[in-house]
C-alpha cells in the first residue's frame, strides 16, 4: 500500500485506489488521478477519513460499491418500483470540467457491461448522454429491448433532441471527447431506437442507480 502523507486540512479527503498504475490510500486528487488517468478499468473511490479509506482498501472495490448509498431493489416496499430486467447508466465528473466517466450496468445485479474514460475537460451532463447513447447503442446491437434507466433529466431531454447543448468549451485537452460527442449525435440521427424505453431514474425513492460510482 501506498500512502502519501500531507498536513491535515479542512474538509480533507482521501481516495483509494484498489485498481490502477499503483494501488494504495491518496490525499491529493492530482496523485491519485496520476494512478488511474488511462488506466483501463481502474477502481477508486473517495472517503471523508483516512479511517474510512483504510477500512474500505481491506475490501474489494465491488464490496464497497455494493454499500455506499445504493438500496436493495428487491426489498423496495414503494408503490412505483424500477424494471429490473433493463440497464442503467451514469457518470461521474470530478471538476466541472473535469474528468470525466461513464458506464452502464445492468440494473438487477449491477454487472458492468461498458465504461468509458477517464477523460479530460468534461461535464456530468455529457457524460449521461455519452452513456445514455453508448447504452442504446449496446441493446441495439445485442437485439436486447429492455428499458434504460438514467438520473439525468438534462442528458433525457438531450437525446431526445440528438444535441447536445453544452457551454463547454471545447480544445485540445478534450478533443477524443467532442469526437465522442459527435459520433454519439451521428448515431442517434442514423439508428431507429423507438423499441427501447429510456426511463428517469427516481433517485429519491429508489436510492443511486446501479451505475453510480459511490463517490458522492
Amino acid at each position: 500500500m501506498y500512502f502519501c502523507p500531507v498536513a491535515k486540512k479542512a474538509k480533507q479527503k482521501y481516495y483509494v485506489v484498489w485498481r490502477g498504475y499503483r494501488p494504495g490510500i491518496y490525499n491529493n486528487w492530482e496523485v491519485c488521478k496520476a494512478q488511474i488517468q488511462g488506466y483501463e478499468r481502474a477502481q477508486y473511490k473517495s472517503f471523508g477519513s483516512l479511517e474510512e479509506a483504510r477500512l474500505a482498501f481491506e475490501k474489494s472495490y465491488e464490496e464497497i460499491s455494493a454499500l455506499k448509498g445504493k438500496k436493495n431493489l428487491h426489498e423496495l416496499t414503494t408503490e412505483r418500483k424500477p424494471v429490473l430486467y433493463s440497464i442503467s447508466v451514469d457518470a461521474a465528473c470530478k471538476g466541472n470540467p473535469g474528468i470525466l466517466e461513464y458506464r452502464g450496468v445492468f440494473t438487477d445485479t449491477g454487472t458492468e457491461i461498458f465504461r468509458r474514460g477517464p477523460y479530460d475537460q468534461g461535464t456530468v451532463n455529457i457524460g449521461e448522454f455519452l452513456a445514455i447513447v453508448l447504452g442504446l447503442a449496446w441493446l441495439k446491437k445485442n437485439k436486447l429491448k429492455m428499458p434504460l434507466y438514467s438520473d439525468s433529466r438534462t442528458a433525457i431531454a438531450w437525446v431526445r433532441k440528438k444535441q447536445v447543448n453544452t457551454k463547454l468549451k471545447w480544445g485540445k485537452k478534450n478533443e477524443e471527447l467532442l469526437r465522442a460527442v459527435h459520433s454519439a449525435q451521428k448515431w442517434l440521427k442514423e439508428n431507429d431506437y423507438s423499441d427501447i424505453p429510456i426511463l428517469k431514474w427516481e433517485t429519491r425513492i429508489w436510492g443511486e442507480i446501479p451505475a453510480d460510482y459511490g463517490r458522492k
